[in-house]
């Protein structure tokens, strides 16, 4: 089915063009969605007389848009969820979990906004991109912990990984400690047992 866009759209093309699409897409998605039209002689008139409006507004929300993104991009968010001791996740964060999470900190952004490169099911920093605007995207970074406190060791680039490591140094020389302790105590005994 051939469609005249009526915006850019993501891998498909430009405002104005005319392009082939699967007849689902369209009459699923651009058509409904008011992306684009049947490219029909009337519809294509129709466009040819809009075009100066529909770029004129095009441009009004990318410039809108271009502002949220200018703020939006580099902030961090934390995520608290229950997670394995090897960091895995109960569960995963998802799409809504980080629209969630910007909109509480003072952000507008709609989870259908929010593109997830791979999912989320495991603990850490892990870059999500917002799109606000067909031509305007931002990246955010999710902190994926299981407190407050370790969201800002993670913040400060330690990972769950060197975190569980340096427990484990320290719970391995506490032991030891206590067994020379203990094995100093025994040497003192023997040495009075042996005067006697």
């Amino acid at each position: 089915m051939q469609v005249i866009l009526l915006e850019r759209v993501a891998k498909l093309g430009q405002m104005g063009e005319v392009v082939n699409v699967k007849q689902g897409f369209a009459r699923n998605y651009l058509l409904p969605q008011g992306k684009a039209l049947r490219a029909s002689e009337a519809n294509i008139k129709a466009f040819e007389g809009q075009k100066a409006q529909l770029e004129t507004r095009n441009a009004e929300s990318k410039a809108e848009a271009q502002k949220i993104a200018d703020k939006l991009d580099g902030q961090t968010f934390v995520v608290i969820r229950s997670a394995s001791d090897s960091g895995a996740l109960y569960g995963s964060v998802t799409t809504r979990d980080a629209a969630d999470a910007a909109t509480e900190a003072g952000f507008t952004v709609d989870r259908k906004s929010v593109v997830l490169r791979d999912p989320i099911k495991d603990l850490g920093l892990h870059d999500v991109s917002v799109v606000l605007h067909p031509e305007v995207e931002a990246t955010i970074t999710m902190n994926v912990a299981r407190s407050v406190e370790e969201a800002e060791l993670q913040a400060q680039g330690k990972s769950i990984q060197d975190m569980a490591a340096e427990a484990d140094a320290e719970a391995e020389f506490e032991i030891a400690e206590l067994f020379d302790d203990i094995g100093g105590a025994d040497d003192g005994e023997s040495d009075d047992r042996d005067r006697d």
